[in-house]
């Protein structure tokens, strides 16, 4: 089988005309590269270069090869470069989850499109998904990260890093009459009668058991007559009259008609928390990558 190193050494002869001066180029000696063009012509059965007066210069078979020979360590050159970017976490391919109301707040699709640009080598796959669909999904090694809206817990698998918090709203039908007097916040006990539409809680998990324990620390259970499967549904039922519901403020992207936002009061530890999660133990370079922009360009938000 022939080697790179034999196709070299011809390359460099051929290039160069004497031997010496090809030696020169490779940086070594003079007899290791007269053995190498002796060892491929003994392969081939062919001779390759024609002894001059004062150099060598390619025979027949040797231009036949010349080209061949260079187009192969071009393409072993290219192999390198490919795989070199991908140990560097440049070439690849990146699945990132998100949940619906992840992907409304500007820092997702902000730091998607930086990483994008950063590393045109990296082929991105999106998914959207409810939180626990997700974490499923990262579990099974079918997503590498995942925007999420709560901390991780009771998982030995996946590990968490919080990039940033948002306060939630109240979201109203425009006909309700905490809709028609909207001039400031809204103490949450105020909402102790209200109808609940809330997602689902293996869709919101985190947000979803904030809510519950905000509104009991306001003095009530809330009345939750609806659940959605996702945040959007969820709008969509409170734009419809079906009750009133608390989201992140970043929901207000949607610019849904039939809903008027209200800031909350006396609820302090009711935010809406953005986490990245990712498996324990993964060792990708492209998502080492993604990582990296993903903590500086929160730090820089903060």
């Amino acid at each position: 089988m022939l080697e790179l190193r034999q196709l070299k050494a011809f390359v460099a002869i051929a290039e160069e005309g004497y031997i010496t001066r090809a030696a020169e180029r490779l940086g070594m000696q003079q007899p290791p590269l007269t053995r190498l063009l002796q060892s491929l012509e003994t392969q081939l059965g062919v001779v390759l270069m024609e002894r001059l007066p004062r150099g060598v210069r390619p025979t027949t078979a040797g231009l036949a090869l010349l080209d061949e020979a260079r187009d192969i360590l071009a393409r072993a050159e290219g192999v390198a470069d490919v795989v070199r970017r991908a140990a560097r976490g440049e070439r690849g391919r990146l699945a990132i989850g998100f949940t619906s109301s992840a992907a409304l707040h500007p820092f997702v699709p902000s730091v998607l499109r930086r990483f994008r640009e950063a590393f045109v080598g990296v082929s991105v796959v999106l998914e959207e998904a409810g939180t626990g669909e997700l974490l499923d999904a990262l579990v099974q090694e079918k997503l590498d990260a995942a925007f999420i809206r709560s901390p991780l817990s009771g998982t030995q698998q996946l590990q968490d890093e919080p990039i940033l918090v948002e306060p939630m709203l109240l979201a109203l039908p425009t006909d309700h009459p905490l809709a028609l007097d909207a001039g400031g916040p809204l103490p949450l006990a105020a909402l102790a009668d209200e109808a609940f539409v809330l997602y689902r809680r293996r869709v919101g998990l985190g947000l979803y058991d904030a809510i519950l324990v905000a509104c009991r620390e306001a003095g009530f259970s809330p009345q939750v007559v609806q659940e959605a499967p996702r945040m959007t549904a969820t709008l969509s039922l409170v734009a419809a009259g079906l009750g009133v519901s608390i989201v992140p403020a970043s929901m207000q992207r949607l610019r849904g008609d039939g809903i008027v936002y209200r800031e909350l009061t006396e609820c302090q530890s009711l935010v809406a928390p953005l986490h990245l999660a990712t498996r324990i133990g993964d060792s990708s370079a492209v998502l080492r990558r993604f990582k990296e922009m993903v903590v500086t360009a929160a730090a820089t938000e903060a």
